[in-house]
């Protein structure tokens, strides 16, 4: 694979937030009087906008969802952002990248401000050109919404930029803009989700998407 731009989700396919993610989520439950012992029980919050999951998953009201949202952050800015774990191979695959002239810019609807603490956190900061995340007031939430102002804000061919996330928002995202979509399968969206949805090219692994990108072989196609 060969693009001159790369578009990369975070949650899930840069780092591993599950700890931090679901325990949040698990806090301002308990907010609400919900006691949620199962943290895996609540894995399906990883990735889509926070308000939209507890309005799907818990049938809040919006004014309620974005009251969980507040809840959710007094957790996560102060211990939950910390409860991260980096996917082995990142580091060496960015450093690839880099390498080889690739604009890498991270896509994410997490919190811009998070984001930013998460990258500088791991020490990633440098390896990107750009990071697009959405406002404490859920503006820019959208992965479309995030890929098109990234299209128009860089001036970028849809030709020559893909997106490389692990949920069919980020493949949706990419398919909405014309662009290309790599959905990795070492996150959280299922094989069946990214079935699916049909990115144009599926990994299994960080090491998988390493070995495509240096050899600009294709990847399997979903």
């Amino acid at each position: 694979m060969n693009f001159s731009h790369i578009l990369f989700d975070l949650d899930g396919t840069l780092t591993d937030p599950k700890l931090g993610i679901t325990k949040s989520v698990q806090y301002a439950l308990a907010k609400f009087g919900i006691a949620e012992g199962d943290l895996d029980r609540l894995e399906p919050f990883i990735g889509p906008p926070l308000a939209h999951s507890f309005q799907e998953f818990y049938g809040f009201s919006e004014a309620d969802a974005w009251q969980a949202v507040l809840y959710y952050r007094e957790y996560f800015a102060d211990r939950g952002i910390f409860e991260n774990e980096l996917y082995s191979g990142i580091p060496e695959l960015l450093s690839m990248l880099t390498q080889r002239q690739a604009v890498l810019i991270v896509a994410t609807s997490k919190p811009l401000v998070f984001a930013e603490k998460i990258l500088k956190h791991f020490k990633l900061e440098h390896f990107f050109h750009a990071v697009v995340g959405s406002g404490l007031d859920g503006t820019l939430s959208d992965k479309s919404e995030i890929i098109k102002h990234i299209l128009e804000q860089e001036n970028l061919e849809a030709a020559g930029t893909v997106m490389i996330g692990d949920r069919k928002y980020d493949i949706i995202g990419a398919h909405n803009n014309g662009i290309s979509s790599i959905g990795v399968l070492y996150g959280y969206g299922s094989e069946a989700e990214m079935e699916a949805i049909g990115p144009t090219y599926c990994i299994h692994t960080v090491q998988e998407l390493y070995e495509a990108f240096a050899s600009n072989g294709k990847a399997d196609i979903v």
